[in-house]
């Protein structure tokens, strides 16, 4: 079992990160609140912590950068129906904190915001943790998560965030087109908008 990788970042995406360690490249899967971390830091060196999902035919690795994400992630693939690509998908819509708020009060219509969320799913996990998801220690381990005021890109590199917002997008199981469409309609509102904040407005239109 890995618990942490540590090493050069190569290589960042919104939805995955490459870092080598000891002559290997390891690519990670990552949610929006790990990359808004990452940005900048390639060629440094980057330690995430990390969660293993194997399987027959795929072995995956999610990584994080505070042990109360992934152990918020690791605890909304025990509901029924919560696999690991929707987990991230309910964490790059909203941060950490964020989600323990939205389940420890019962806000199922915020959940279900979220892609293949539907209201029944949503009242799911919001019975199953609960009572568990307050034990999460979020608030100490906010480091190194950045604001998207200091994110913020010039308009002038507009249709490099749009590439990437839809890359990160189709990634995640969206149409292209759909997404396309979505991110123009984000930009032409707020030209100066972050990758993150694109994708995570994206999220809750598609």
């Amino acid at each position: 079992m890995i618990d942490y990788i540590k090493g050069e970042l190569t290589f960042l995406t919104p939805t995955y990160a490459v870092i080598e360690a000891a002559g290997v490249g390891y690519q990670i899967n990552i949610a929006l609140t790990s990359y808004s971390s990452l940005v900048g830091k390639e060629g440094q060196q980057t330690k995430l912590l990390v969660t293993e999902i194997i399987r027959e035919d795929t072995h995956d690795l999610f990584g994080f950068f505070t042990a109360g994400e992934r152990e918020l992630f690791v605890m909304l693939m025990t509901v029924s129906g919560i696999g690991a690509n929707t987990a991230r998908m309910i964490m790059s819509a909203y941060s950490a904190v964020e989600i323990r708020q939205i389940i420890a009060t019962g806000n199922a219509r915020a959940l279900s915001q979220v892609k293949g969320l539907g209201p029944k799913t949503a009242q799911r996990i919001i019975v199953d943790l609960k009572d568990k998801v307050l034990k999460v220690d979020l608030d100490s381990q906010e480091q190194g998560a950045k604001s998207e005021e200091g994110l913020l890109l010039p308009s002038e590199v507009n249709n490099e965030v749009k590439q990437e917002a839809v890359s990160a997008l189709t990634m995640l199981g969206f149409a292209a087109v759909a997404s396309g469409k979505a991110v123009d309609k984000i930009l032409t509102a707020q030209p100066d908008a972050t990758v993150e904040a694109v994708i995570k407005q994206a999220l809750k239109m598609l």
